[in-house]
């Protein structure tokens, strides 16, 4: 009986020695795996974070190569108007306006700060202060590479700090509102701020169409322009350089049109087009870039039908982007019925 004891308990005295080495034969080789892995993931980090700061310092290098322009002026002394004309006559063909970057009439980068919801967030995005939009309009800055690129700022902090932000020089000529701009012509330009909320970028409606569907305010100004031109009176900047919109954080309150009114306006349209009996059925739908119509129409027995769905389309386009400045993006048209004529 004793015997059995004794060796019972020297049985129980081995086993937590086996089991000991047992569990330190499993975590030995996970350690170490462990601390491969945490070595490995270190070391790509490091070589990331030093190829980072390479790509980045490159494009510190290209940026301050261009030799920017600053054209300063408080809000609504029409600085967007005089962009244009002045950049041409200084051979500066790249400029930066309210988020936008323009060469000659054209949009390369960005997005229009006059299309923040709030006046606030407009300032945020003429001053880059996003990073992503910062690094947006550094990589195009960087892959264009102007030569020269006029800057437009209500005043030198506001140039500064979009410098700065976009890792530009500091600006190597600066141009004043006032240099270029009587007292009488800055005093229309905010009495036009003030009183109708209007606001200029400095580029053909073609392209921001899209973006300001609804906020154009050129529909008046351009029945003006069209009478001055009947007099022989040139406008300040070409109708094809600049387009007037009323941004959406406009204190002037908003517009609608109803289904009802842009019916009534295309019916007026559909009256002038030969071989166009009637409109039957309408249906209007709102896109995020603009509006589709679809128009059921009553065609003149005699016409071609063809020719004249196609003409509807171009007329309606046409004219309502002209009288509302709605982008029209689609006007789907059907000939429903066949009128004989008494």
């Amino acid at each position: 009986m004793a015997l059995f004891e004794k060796r019972k308990k020297q049985s129980s005295d081995r086993t937590p020695v086996a089991d000991s080495g047992s569990v330190s034969d499993q975590t030995g080789p996970f350690r170490t795996l462990g601390r491969i892995s945490e070595a490995v993931n270190r070391s790509v980090a490091e070589r990331v974070q030093v190829n980072d700061d390479r790509l980045r310092d490159n494009l510190k290098e290209t940026l301050s190569h261009i030799a920017v322009i600053a054209f300063v002026g408080s809000s609504g002394t029409g600085k967007s108007t005089r962009a244009v004309s002045v950049a041409r006559k200084n051979q500066i063909h790249w400029l930066i306006d309210d988020g936008l970057l323009i060469n000659g009439s054209r949009i390369v980068a960005g997005s229009s700060a006059k299309k923040a919801s709030s006046k606030l967030e407009s300032v945020r995005q003429a001053l880059f202060a996003d990073e992503t939009r910062a690094a947006v309009m550094r990589r195009a800055l960087a892959e264009h590479k102007p030569a020269a690129l006029m800057i437009l700022g209500t005043s030198d902090g506001m140039l500064t700090k979009i410098c700065n932000n976009l890792w530009l020089p500091p600006p190597a000529m600066l141009i004043r509102i006032e240099d270029i701009s009587t007292e009488e012509e800055m005093r229309q330009a905010k009495q036009t701020r003030m009183t109708e909320g209007k606001h200029t970028i400095p580029v053909p409606s073609m392209e921001i169409k899209h973006e300001f569907s609804g906020y154009f305010a050129d529909p008046i100004s351009k029945l003006r322009r069209r009478l001055d031109r009947e007099r022989g009176i040139a406008p300040v900047v070409p109708d094809s350089e600049r387009t007037v919109v009323r941004p959406t954080f406009s204190g002037l309150g908003s517009y609608s049109i109803s289904d009802e009114a842009m019916r009534m306006m295309i019916e007026l349209i559909l009256r002038r087009i030969k071989g166009v009996a009637g409109l039957v059925g309408f249906k209007s739908s709102t896109e995020v870039y603009g509006a589709v119509f679809t128009l059921e129409l009553a065609i003149h027995y005699g016409f071609n039908a063809q020719a004249v769905l196609q003409d509807v389309q171009r007329r309606v386009s046409q004219l309502v982007e002209e009288y509302t400045s709605v982008n029209v993006m689609a006007v789907n048209v059907k000939a429903r019925r066949v009128v004989h004529s008494s």
